[in-house]
């Protein structure tokens, strides 16, 4: 059979998606060992995992640009993370071009989750993560190096995360509350491979919580096109299109 007539005989495959929408968390996700890399690896045949993390960014910039990346109704998203706030909480008199007030935080979020529901994403394929806990100390230095004091706290970091908890609560949304989880363990600096990013630890911990969460909402998913052993070599436009 020509190309041309197998398209045209041919239903258009279309991949399921999953977004991870956040800031450079998110975007180094797909590095080696990355949470993000972890969930392409599992949803392999059933999923396209789409990164679509924008280092630096903070909830004011990401609820502009979420409808330029879904643009209308869409059955084939079927799962949506929403991660900032390492930047939100940045100190104002230190960091005042990523830093945003803990109101307008919780609202932009509230914001981008109606956006979703607009476009018939439902809440229950929508999963807010608040930011990691900072260890200051580690962060400090990397700032040090770069000729900037410490722009970021702790205490305030969980604040945001707080706040990202109760939107999540408000609006019925699932929510992983990254920074009270990776501080049950007492030495949390492990986890953080400069006070603020994941470490290869950070990033298992995050893949292993987050698809905890995934896995009930995506296991009915199948798997796209035929095991290679059950194609009918004899005939496999029966088996394949």
């Amino acid at each position: 059979m020509a190309l041309t007539e197998a398209g045209a005989r041919a239903r258009l495959l279309r991949w399921p998606r999953v977004l991870l929408f956040g800031d450079s968390i998110t975007e180094y996700s797909f590095q080696e060992n990355g949470w993000g890399a972890y969930l392409a690896e599992r949803l392999v045949r059933k999923c396209d995992v789409v990164n679509r993390g924008i280092s630096g960014y903070n909830t004011r910039w990401a609820k502009l640009i979420l409808p330029r990346l879904i643009t209308e109704s869409t059955d084939s998203i079927v799962a949506v993370t929403i991660f900032f706030g390492a930047n939100d909480s940045a100190l104002k008199e230190l960091n005042p071009k990523q830093h945003v007030p803990l109101e307008e935080y919780a609202a932009n979020l509230k914001s981008m989750v109606q956006y979703l529901k607009s476009v018939d994403i439902t809440v229950d394929r929508i999963i807010l993560i608040t930011p990691p806990p900072l260890q200051e100390s580690a962060w400090e230095k990397a700032c040090l190096a770069k000729g900037d004091k410490l722009n970021r706290c702790n205490a305030t970091t969980g604040q945001y995360a707080q706040a990202c908890v109760q939107v999540a609560r408000e609006c019925g949304t699932d929510v992983l509350d990254l920074w009270t989880l990776m501080q049950k363990n007492q030495d949390f600096s492990s986890y953080l491979s400069d006070g603020l990013h994941l470490s290869t630890k950070g990033n298992s911990f995050l893949a292993s919580q987050l698809w905890s969460r995934l896995e009930n909402k995506l296991s009915a998913l199948p798997s796209l096109l035929p095991y290679w052993r059950d194609v009918d070599h004899t005939n496999p436009e029966a088996s394949l299109l």
